[in-house]
């Protein structure tokens, strides 16, 4: 009955809430577009053919720009079926002003903040020395990116959304100086309402509090004043990229990543948001497998920067890292507990962002595929992939590396799913070896190579990840959490059923067929 009032409650939240609201606004816009299209038929021959050499330029436009082939046919193809509406939607997302100022505003503090993030030159001639293809993956993370690769770094591994919930509070209970929270899903209920709790005790201790979740869940999970309630009880609080009623690219890039920053010596992130079901307080799909991993020491110091860079975009009084980063340099080797975080094996923290134009999160997975020699294990709820990702599975199977992948068995969005399946056989074909995890969804994203190579963070197997979202990770080779990694990918292995190519011919045709067809716009879903 509880579970009943409670999705009535949401439902009627969506009807009469501000979703209701932005959902009938862009509907509004997409009708007058419409209806411009409309007005123009009545001079039809003229303005067809106009749009028809119009969409001709566009789309020599579209395949000389610098962009992967998948977006290019992704909007070739609604522009030459669809020239007049195609031709306008696209000149239109190109135009849009909001997302170029957004762009322009985080490329200035990105490169401002950058300065704090320098390499240090010892530990990357170390790390070149111990394998010189992962230092020039460093070079690159570097000099593109802008993230340093650490030694002095501990990493703690959390099989589970369980165990990460139970070592972030205690972490959160012995915060001095500050905390950040950065996080795409916020949800009330037993987990955010524990964290919360510990939120406002810590303020009224006078620890600076600032707390920061992707806009989207102002549609459905959050009030839309929300900040103002964290401001109240002395917590900093801004929303990112809240969602308004407009026709905008800006709404398509959201802030997928999970932070925790503590005192400048302890970071948290992975795959786990702030919602009961990742803790499996309430059951959605299952049993739901997610991991996390907790820092102490030097690397910590990206995942301070890197959260300033993104609060920072939308806070119009932006704040500087120094101050943070000075705080933090008595805590960085020893935490208040005493806890030595002089890891082993070096450690490079990352972030990914859609604005600049550079995949980094793609280009780290390719580069784990292209270098292994024995082993890529993979774990990602997402299979979305574009041609570059989707032969790098393939070559490495062919030239005799073992590469499982680890997909739920019960998914969250049906339709991801169904496209999911379409790349199976493919990869089947090239001795990909793929499993479902029968007890349920698996939301972990983790890459495991060689015994050496492994990264934990937020960024799925799809075009969502690797293209439109902010994202972040950490890459770690030689640290002893490798082991954990893959023992628990080990563990996970035996609660799923290997799909075959038997299994792909039994799904129902009107899957393969939505799977199909999704293919068309899978790069702009």
């Amino acid at each position: 009955m509880n579970e009943y009032k409670r999705k009535l409650r949401g439902l009627l939240r969506i009807v009469f809430g501000r979703t209701a609201y932005v959902a009938l606004f862009i509907l509004i816009q997409i009708g007058v577009l419409l209806g411009v299209v409309r007005w123009l038929s009545q001079y039809s021959l003229y303005v067809y053919a106009g749009f028809i050499l119009l969409g001709g330029i566009t789309c020599i436009y579209i395949i000389n720009e610098r962009e992967n082939p998948s977006f290019k046919l992704g909007w070739i193809i609604p522009i030459l079926t669809l020239p007049v509406f195609g031709t306008l939607f696209y000149i239109l997302t190109k135009l849009d002003m909001g997302s170029r100022l957004i762009t322009k505003r985080a490329g200035r503090l990105i490169k401002e903040s950058k300065t704090w993030l320098e390499q240090d030159e010892a530990v990357k001639e170390r790390l070149c020395g111990e394998d010189r293809l992962v230092g020039n993956l460093a070079r690159y993370m570097a000099e593109r990116g802008g993230f340093p690769v650490y030694q002095n770094t501990s990493v703690t591994y959390f099989p589970s959304g369980e165990k990460k919930f139970e070592r972030l509070k205690e972490e959160l209970y012995k915060a001095e100086k500050f905390i950040f929270l950065e996080y795409f899903i916020v949800e009330r209920g037993v987990m955010w309402d524990s964290i919360l709790e510990i939120l406002e005790q810590k303020a009224k201790e006078g620890v600076e509090v600032r707390f920061m979740y992707d806009g989207m869940c102002s549609l459905m999970l959050l009030p839309y004043g929300y900040p103002r309630q964290m401001e109240k009880k002395g917590i900093r609080c801004q929303a990112f990229a809240p969602i308004k009623p407009m026709l905008s690219t800006v709404h398509n890039n959201r802030d997928h990543r999970k932070v925790v920053v503590i005192d400048g010596h302890t970071a948290f992130t992975g795959g786990i948001n702030l919602a009961d079901e990742y803790i499996n307080v309430r059951e959605r799909f299952g049993y739901w497998k997610d991991t996390a991993v907790m820092l102490k020491g030097d690397g910590v110091k990206s995942f301070t920067v890197m959260f300033l860079q993104m609060w920072n975009i939308w806070d119009r009084t932006p704040v500087s890292c120094g101050r943070y980063l000075e705080s933090a340099k008595g805590s960085a080797r020893t935490d208040p507990a005493g806890e030595n975080p002089a890891g082993e094996g070096f450690v490079m923290p990352y972030g990914d962002s859609p604005l600049d134009h550079e995949t980094v999160g793609k280009y780290v997975y390719m580069d784990i595929l292209n270098q292994a020699e024995t082993y890529v294990h993979i774990t990602t709820p997402y299979l979305i992939l574009d041609d570059e990702t989707l032969n790098a599975l393939i070559f490495a199977a062919k030239r005799g590396v073992e590469v499982v992948i680890i997909m739920p068995h019960i998914p969250d969005k049906k339709y991801a799913f169904f496209l999911a399946h379409t790349y199976y056989e493919e990869l089947l074909d090239a001795g990909v070896q793929i499993y479902e995890f029968l007890p349920g969804f698996v939301h972990a994203k983790m890459f495991v190579s060689d015994g050496s190579k492994a990264v934990v963070g937020t960024i799925n197997l799809d075009f969502r990840s690797l293209y439109h979202h902010f994202e972040c990770a950490v890459y770690m080779y030689r640290n002893p959490a490798v082991e954990d990694v893959e023992r628990d990918f080990e563990e996970t292995l035996e609660q799923c059923v290997q799909i075959t190519k038997e299994t792909c011919r039994s799904y129902p045709f009107y899957q393969k067929l939505a799977g199909q067809g999704l293919r068309l716009i899978a790069p702009l879903m």
